[in-house]
């Protein structure tokens, strides 16, 4: 009888083939339980506390993922099993820019090789923790973030310049015709 494992596996593969993402959001199979899998913050896959080591496995099964809330599942037609996420799913790990000002557009890849135009539907922000080290995220589809690598953000810095809102002067990145403000210029010069 094959595993959950399996069944997840056999599901992305169909998948892939395709060469376009299975419709997850569609899907709201029965939950089977946690299976023993974590995605770290440097984006690095576990399975039962062993790296992934094959890129298109991991690929294949970033294919899958799905959030529901603060949690996060493999899910196909049929089943649904969680695992654990420490930070965000994916690291952007490169950074493709186009254009200047407002009419720029920076296109983020992913270590899984998906790809994100920064904008409305893919929203660009910054969390600071208490002692103010910023961690950058991209919206990459369906709920799920790229935390975004430490080269590709003092690029995405390089890009930056700014602007007035809301009445605050802030530091922050034009995209797709949207503002992404990254910290209020009077802290820049502090």
């Amino acid at each position: 009888m094959p595993t959950a494992t399996d069944t997840l596996l056999k599901a992305a593969q169909d998948a892939s083939k395709s060469g376009k993402l299975p419709p997850v959001h569609l899907w709201d199979p029965p939950f089977c339980g946690d299976i023993d899998m974590e995605i770290r913050r440097d984006g690095t896959w576990f399975y039962e506390g062993t790296p992934i080591g094959r890129k298109p496995l991991v690929r294949l099964f970033s294919t899958i993922l799905k959030r529901e809330g603060d949690r996060y599942f493999l899910v196909t037609p049929v089943e649904k099993v969680g695992i654990r996420v420490v930070d965000a799913p994916f690291v952007a790990v490169d950074l493709t820019p186009r254009g200047t000002g407002p009419d720029q557009s920076v296109t983020f890849t992913t270590n899984v090789g998906d790809t994100a135009v920064a904008g409305p539907d893919n929203v660009l922000r910054v969390d600071r923790d208490a002692g103010g080290e910023p961690s950058p995220y991209i919206h990459i589809r369906a709920g799920l973030d790229a935390l975004i690598d430490r080269k590709s953000f003092y690029r995405l810095v390089d890009l930056g310049e700014a602007h007035d809102v809301d009445g605050t002067e802030m530091f922050g990145i034009w995209s797709s015709g949207t503002f992404f403000p990254i910290i209020p210029v009077a802290e820049l010069e502090a």
